[in-house]
């Protein structure tokens, strides 16, 4: 199939893929009395005594911002937030069709940090939770940070975290099947997505990071984002220099969030036995699955759903918020991302463990009862629960 063509025909055809379908019918005055005035007044004053009621008068408790600025959409760059929408509008649909949560996508016309910032604080009374996407490095992370500051809702940036979680996910069982403890892991890309895996491989203690950008692998002295300073004195015990060959040379596991075809296949084969290796560029990715098993590569995995082990956000993002929604959590820390992990990981048994099955597919509809169970369990057991005098 030409996915293009397609594409660009149904797109048409549908008009967006989203439509805003009422639970209640209006064909009497008594249904518009209900729904509207003057009934709608009494939930409105209820809410008004009580702001907690908007999770139960309203659909605020399982409706899901998403929200990008268009500025790092796919791996088409910076192209906007108008061409950002159909990307956003796919997001939706993931949710609703995945855990039942029901999401809007909103696209912002500004680049500008302390106006993103404003714009999506002020959205907190409608949702009940924030999936932050496709927005550039480093403004992402400031983005973040501050709305995490700001907000009492989850605020979640999914090219980051979604990302982290599941690399993570498919590199812990990988390393049960090859038997690795301390393994040196090199990460090419050190954008959003890079500083994420690394710093959560990190706090997971799986191994010793080796982070690299255009420019090398990373220094102090180096010119560093500051997803990058956060990291850099965790980064590189060993003390490597020089760039992806020179890191990869005697490493055990090599993941990218970089560029089409930058690994070769010496690179491969100077890497230690049973090297796992997750080329995860999209479409194209840093070196052919079938080259880096050509390079003796032990496990591959990618981001793409037509070969093995594809590592897909779509296996975090979805339960990661039904269960931060269900737990009434006003944030997803640390301990929930790692619930994630281990309980993605937890699909595949010791048993069924194999080079080409270390993570489940995207569409098990097992994966988001088991990722939200634990994520809920998680925010309910660190106490990130709604304190209703915060309001």
């Amino acid at each position: 199939m030409d996915y293009a063509k397609e594409a660009l025909r149904l797109h048409k055809e549908w008009s967006g893929k989203l439509e805003i379908v009422p639970k209640m019918s209006i064909e009497t005055k008594n249904d518009l009395s209900v729904a509207y005035t003057p009934g709608v007044a009494a939930p409105c004053l209820a809410i008004h005594e009580d702001a907690r009621l908007s999770y139960t008068y309203t659909g605020r408790g399982h409706t899901i911002a998403v929200i990008s600025d268009g500025s790092a959409v796919l791996g088409l760059g910076n192209i906007g937030p108008e061409a950002g929408m159909p990307v956003m509008e796919g997001k939706c649909v993931l949710f609703k069709a995945l855990s039942g949560l029901d999401a809007i996508p909103l696209c912002l016309n500004t680049q500008d940090t302390d106006k993103l910032v404003d714009i999506i604080a002020a959205l907190e009374p409608s949702f009940g939770g924030i999936n932050l996407e496709d927005i550039a490095a480093p403004r992402c992370f400031e983005v973040e940070q501050r709305l995490k500051e700001r907000m009492n809702i989850p605020v979640f940036h999914d090219d980051q975290h979604g990302t982290a979680i599941v690399t993570c996910s498919a590199l812990v069982n990988a390393l049960r099947l090859v038997k690795k403890k301390d393994p040196e892991i090199v990460i090419m890309g050190a954008g959003s997505a890079g500083c994420a895996i690394a710093s959560l491989i990190l706090d997971l203690e799986l191994g010793n990071v080796v982070l690299l950008n255009r420019q090398g692998i990373l220094q102090k002295d180096m010119p560093l984002s500051s997803g990058q300073k956060a990291l850099i004195d965790r980064l590189n015990k060993n003390h490597k220099t020089g760039g992806l060959k020179e890191a990869m040379k005697g490493a055990d596991v090599f993941i990218g969030v970089s560029a089409p075809h930058i690994v070769s296949k010496d690179m491969v084969r100077s890497m230690n036995e049973k090297a796992i290796v997750f080329p995860m560029a999209n479409p194209t990715p840093e070196i052919e699955p079938q080259d880096a098993k050509e390079a003796n590569a032990y496990i591959v995995g990618t981001g793409r759903s037509d070969h093995p082990n594809q590592i897909n956000n779509l296996l975090a993002f979805p339960g990661i918020f039904k269960g931060a929604l269900e737990a009434q959590a006003t944030e997803i820390n640390y301990e929930m991302k790692k619930a994630a992990v281990f309980a993605i990981a937890s699909m595949i048994p010791e048993a069924e463990l194999s080079p080409e099955n270390i993570i489940v597919s995207a569409l098990d509809p097992r994966v988001v009862p088991v990722v939200t169970k634990a994520v809920k369990q998680a925010a309910i057991d660190s106490g990130v629960i709604r304190k209703w005098n915060q309001y």
